[in-house]
């Protein structure tokens, strides 16, 4: 049997490439050596969270939306990486618009990413018999239940398909289902990363994400807003340790289903806001607000098998806090402006 063609450096396509997420995976696997095709259509994605590697002669970004049909060896700029003779080697698929405060405006592009997105990626995959990663979520497990906020892999969660927010929560499930059946069809090499609450510079502002928006105000002096309500509870890991999870499930030998990523520490959200305003000697106060379809309390991840992995969250709470803080403060003038 032949065996297939290695390469030094392997191409690498990253879908939602601009998003928070996506741009810290880009930047790593740069670092690494690796060529990177960022895909994004920039609906929830900023081009300023890639400017700084557009730059960078391994690095590509296409503007298009993985929901209609594309072929990738028709873009010239991807001349340099060769596809129709070395094809793609990985594939991490991130792309679902993920919005808290526009989820509404985003409904049928969420409906068609987790369905129709898929498939034109999973059939990128089955061209090149690249190995893929998905994007998955804890929504998956639906809301956390009382006395119980852990959950392990194996457990079957219960997820109301018509609630305003199913195009979301159902349709990763179905993305799950998706990979696996292309999976048992096909024999492609998947990986579904389960991922949970993570935070860090680069993400979305003025939009209900907790940690920016609780910095950049208590920056300002302006009432920390809790959306969720003050008994709202979280867990919350650091951008840093989640792309060092993908990278590992990635590179994983072996297939042993989904796999949690995220912080098993269940933290309060208005002593993390509280935490906030202690950093930033700030005189803001901590407040109740309304609450957002897309912003629910969700388990905390048992982690035991990304740990056999190597993997475990190393950043402290406190330590992520004060880099994002850093950021954002270095950022202030560009990002109130916005």
């Amino acid at each position: 049997m032949s065996q297939p063609l290695t390469f030094e450096h392997q191409n690498i396509l990253v879908t939602g490439g601009a998003g928070f997420i996506g741009s810290h995976l880009c930047e790593y696997l740069l670092k690494e050596g690796h060529r990177v095709i960022c895909v994004d259509n920039l609906s929830t994605g900023d081009a300023k969270n890639i400017d700084t590697l557009l730059q960078n002669a391994n690095f590509r970004f296409i503007r298009l939306d993985i929901n209609m049909p594309f072929d990738l060896e028709s873009f010239s700029e991807l001349a340099p990486f060769k596809l129709p003779f070395q094809g793609i080697q990985q594939i991490y698929h991130l792309a679902c618009p993920t919005s808290i405060k526009n989820f509404d405006q985003f409904k049928i592009q969420t409906l068609l990413s987790n369905s129709l997105g898929n498939y034109h990626i999973l059939e990128l995959a089955k061209k090149y018999r690249a190995k893929i990663l998905l994007g998955s979520s804890s929504v998956v497990y639906g809301e956390r239940k009382d006395g119980a906020p852990l959950v392990e892999e194996e457990e079957k969660g219960i997820v109301d398909h018509l609630t305003p927010r199913a195009c979301y929560d159902e349709g990763k499930r179905f993305s799950e289902t998706m990979f696996e059946t292309y999976r048992q069809v096909h024999s492609l090499e998947i990986r579904v990363a389960r991922i949970f609450r993570t935070f860090g510079p680069r993400m979305p502002l003025f939009d209900g994400q907790l940690i920016p928006d609780f910095i950049l105000h208590a920056l300002d002096g302006k009432d920390l807003i809790l959306y969720g309500g003050k008994g709202f509870k979280t867990s919350l890991a650091y951008i840093t340790d989640v792309i060092d999870g993908l990278v590992r499930i990635m590179e994983a030998k072996e297939y042993a289903g989904p796999i949690n990523l995220g912080s098993d520490v269940d933290l309060s959200l208005e002593e993390v806001a509280n935490q906030i305003i202690a950093m930033t000697n700030s005189t803001s106060k901590v407040v109740e607000g309304e609450n957002f379809v897309f912003l629910s309390e969700l388990a905390l991840p048992r982690i035991d098998r990304a740990k056999e992995l190597g993997w475990f969250p190393l950043v402290r709470l406190e330590d992520g806090l004060r880099q994002t803080i850093e950021y954002m403060k270095a950022n202030k003038l560009l990002l109130s402006s916005l």
